[in-house]
């Protein structure tokens, strides 16, 4: 009989875990049964997480070469191994290719692709000797779709998508799966304020959207948790999208299809 997996006794890394889909993602697996370890830059992000049982916060820039060694400093002293990564931490918006300079279209990559490899790297050594693990990337739909206004965030998500299928190849013998997810438009507290105040965005990405609706971050956290447990043992190399099927359904049908009579 299959039954749901729980994350009992796992230590989980989550980054930019104090808003928004990192804390939607901290919280479910913390719900699962994880300690997890909630990294962010900003300390009033996770002050509020940090009060609860099993989370341990790590104030720190996923930019920050130092970062990795801080993290293990704090696995070392609680005598916890590294079960799973979730790389979140990133940056959005942008704009069209003339419209971005060399230094906007490099730190997109710093934030989003160069911090999560590193972090990458060093958590792949640590799970080697402990025979396995799982790391999950936050990567983007417009990571595989190109979108408008968004050159670097495309590029930038669209290697992440790349690392992770490259990783996931090198690793699996080690017992290590990496996976990603793509979501569409979240709403979170970043983009709020965007959604109710640009209209074509709310006609692009809802009303071009088969669900006819916008994401919650507990929408993506629910299929982090997913590529995190072993009900994903043999999922790896994967790109989960959870965009309400935006992708594959930007012209949608106008009304729902009503049964004949």
């Amino acid at each position: 009989m299959l039954e749901p997996s729980n994350l009992d006794g796992r230590t989980a890394i989550v980054t930019g875990a104090g808003q928004g889909i990192g804390l939607a993602i901290a919280e479910a697996l913390l719900a699962a049964g994880a300690h997890v370890l909630a990294v962010d830059r900003e300390a009033a992000g996770i002050e509020a997480l940090a009060a609860r049982p099993g989370v341990t916060a790590v104030l720190g820039d996923v930019t920050d070469p130092g970062l990795p060694e801080q993290i293990g400093a704090v696995l070392d002293g609680a005598r916890a191994r590294l079960d799973i990564l979730v790389n979140n931490a990133g940056i959005a918006r942008g704009a069209h290719a003339l419209h971005t300079g060399d230094e906007d279209f490099t730190r997109y990559f710093d934030i989003n692709v160069l911090g999560l490899f590193r972090l990458s790297r060093w958590a792949v050594q640590r799970m080697m000797d402990a025979g396995g693990g799982a790391i999950v990337n936050t990567a983007s739909i417009f990571g595989l779709i190109g979108a408008q206004n968004s050159c670097g965030y495309s590029a930038s998500k669209a290697a992440v998508i790349g690392l992770t299928r490259q990783m996931a190849t090198d690793f699996g013998p080690n017992g290590i799966r990496v996976n990603a997810v793509a979501p569409g438009l979240i709403e979170t507290p970043l983009t709020a304020e965007r959604i109710r105040s640009e209209p074509w965005r709310r006609h692009q990405m809802i009303d071009g959207c088969p669900l006819r609706r916008v994401g919650k971050p507990e929408d993506v956290a629910r299929a982090v948790r997913f590529l995190a447990s072993d009900e994903a043992s043999f999922i790896t190399g994967h790109v989960l999208t959870v965009d309400g099927g935006w992708a594959i359904g930007r012209f949608p049908r106008q009304e729902a299809i009503h049964a004949e009579a």
